[in-house]
């Protein structure tokens, strides 16, 4: 099928590992133009590598989203680099495994800000090339605690379910112009994050990291891990020409796990 995204460029932010990664090499293999960011040189650099073997170019921008100018030179370094922002992908993350009575202030609203916060400003500026051709595509990326309970992983949900409702709130906002909002919950996926989350599970527990793993992937009715490419899959579709009239939505990859019912 084609894609229809030959020549666009897209912005992937936390591009560089595990499910930004993936997103962006998916997204390069139906000939698009990648403009990645990250706060590690070294590893945009490799992953820029492996995009450009599909053909296509990668512009690489170190960035902290969590910081406002980051983010609005961000921005304006793509658009002038690449011509224009035709798909954003929000991935940028950050993880606090810990107790709510060992959360601080300073680490929910650090990772209010690497998140929620750098999700709402990047869209904000991005929107407008979108909307000058009249189309456009963003897909933001939350998690599941976004809809369920997770004790070692408050701020996470916090932020997660405010994600979930920009997305709604924006996506109905920006359909005028023809652009898309929509967001994807991954389940336990693996990536170097869900391991060191596995990993505060198994010294919070006393076990070995294998059993936890092992416990984990019992509570997956489908059977295994996520992947990343399996993240990937689903923003490559609300990108496609199939998810022409879906905005506004948010689907779980999750091989079943959740077991909250929305509507």
């Amino acid at each position: 099928m084609d894609f229809q995204l030959q020549n666009k460029v897209a912005l992937v932010t936390g591009g560089s590992r595990g499910i930004g990664r993936s997103i962006a090499l998916t997204l390069a293999e139906h000939g698009m133009t990648l403009a990645i960011c990250g706060r590690n040189r070294e590893s945009l650099e490799q992953t820029a590598q492996e995009i450009n073997l599909h053909g296509v170019i990668c512009h690489t921008y170190q960035a902290d989203v969590s910081r406002e100018d980051d983010v609005s030179d961000l921005v304006k370094s793509v658009a002038a680099d690449a011509g224009t922002i035709d798909v954003l992908v929000n991935n940028a993350v950050t993880s606090t495994s810990a107790k709510f009575d060992d959360l601080t202030d300073d680490e929910f609203r650090y990772h209010i800000d690497v998140k929620l916060m750098a999700y709402i400003r990047i869209a904000r500026l991005v929107y407008p090339y979108m909307k000058r051709s009249g189309w456009g595509r963003i897909v933001n990326v939350g998690g599941m605690t976004a809809r369920i309970v997770a004790p070692l992983r408050m701020t996470n949900g916090v932020v997660n379910a405010g994600v979930s409702n920009f997305t709604k709130q924006f996506s109905g906002y920006a359909a005028e112009s023809g652009v898309t909002v929509n967001c994807v919950h991954p389940g336990y996926t693996a990536t170097e994050r869900v391991q060191q989350i596995f990993e505060r599970e198994a010294l919070e527990a006393g076990e070995e990291v294998a059993q936890v793993i092992a416990r984990r992937t019992a509570d997956i009715p489908l059977g295994k891990l996520i992947q990343p490419q399996d993240i990937a899959a689903a923003a490559l579709f609300f990108c496609s020409p199939m998810a022409d009239m879906i905005t506004g939505q948010c689907i779980a990859v999750d091989g079943g796990s959740g077991t909250a019912i929305s509507y």
